[in-house]
């Protein structure tokens, strides 16, 4: 008989938070596959739990090669834990490998409910909770950030983001700029600690804030677009798209990408986009014209 995949959530702050069955997990597995086994040594500590089963390492760094590893102990029928630092593993932490892996072995998953920042944030915010979809880390490179932004600033829905505190006033500096200064967010900082924050209010003005620096981590909550797009451009001001078209292009993107990109930014049908586009090298579009339309491959 295989044994059992637990995926179990750890505290995102304080040790209190801890569940029962967390505390029963710890003590009753045979394997812990944990992102930091120091971490998990003294969260055991704090919690007054003995982890008599084996510890092994299981982070960003080793998860593909150690997986293998720990399906076999699956496989022969162990009960293996896993954990990370802070919250639910395979949120923008390790376990979605095991997991996948897991599955097609033929074991069974389960999992220990418990904190995530991304719903704790979410809750604390104060914005439209009915509707949200979680975008984890924004790209590093300010111009893959700007082109995930663009991407994003018609999502009506609300968005969590995760991000790190040196780089939380340059990301509310580029969404700003995507989605507008005026679109309502939240930062929430050091959740459920001893120094915990949420400070709410435009983008712009969050931008302004962050300026003084950002400690501890940080979630962003983003409102959703509830009016009309950013950055709409009526379909027949031919000479803005050709003039965006032209931007996307000197960033490094193909006439198909930078097409696909205005046309997502704007509003506008990508064939009109393409139609607008294409007069800068070939003069006044035709429909009776036979030429390849890139949107349609």
């Amino acid at each position: 008989m295989s044994g059992l995949l637990v995926l179990a959530a750890t505290p995102i702050g304080r040790p209190e938070d801890a569940s029962a069955r967390l505390r029963d997990e710890l003590a009753g597995a045979d394997v812990v596959a944990a992102e930091d086994t120091r971490r998990l040594r003294r969260l055991a500590g704090e919690l007054g739990v003995e982890v008599a089963g084996r510890v092994v390492s299981y982070f960003e760094g080793n998860e593909a090669g150690r997986t293998a590893g720990l399906v076999e102990d699956l496989v022969a029928g162990r009960r293996v834990l896993l954990v990370t630092d802070a919250g639910m593993p395979s949120v923008s932490d390790p376990g979605y490998r095991l997991v996948a892996a897991a599955v097609e072995a033929g074991v069974r998953v389960t999992s220990v409910p418990g904190p995530s920042a991304v719903l704790t944030a979410l809750a604390v915010s104060g914005l439209p909770v009915d509707r949200f979809c979680f975008e984890g880390f924004l790209p590093r490179k300010a111009g893959e950030r700007a082109r995930r932004l663009r991407e994003l600033a018609q999502e009506p829905r609300t968005l969590v983001l995760f991000e790190s505190p040196h780089r939380t006033e340059a990301s509310l500096l580029a969404l700003a700029e995507a989605f507008g200064a005026d679109r309502p967010a939240a930062v929430c900082r050091e959740l459920t600690k001893t120094h915990e924050e949420v400070v709410r209010g435009p983008l712009g003005e969050l931008a302004t804030w962050a300026a003084a620096g950002v400690r501890g981590e940080v979630t962003l909550v983003v409102s959703g677009r509830t009016g009309p797009a950013v950055g709409h451009v009526d379909p027949g001001d031919h000479d803005t798209l050709r003039a965006r078209v032209a931007s996307e292009e000197e960033t490094g993107l193909t006439r198909k990408e930078a097409v696909r990109a205005v046309a997502e930014s704007t509003g506008v049908p990508r064939r009109e986009v393409y139609d607008a586009a294409h007069r800068v090298a070939h003069g006044p579009s035709r429909p009776d014209l036979d030429r390849p339309d890139p949107t349609q491959e």
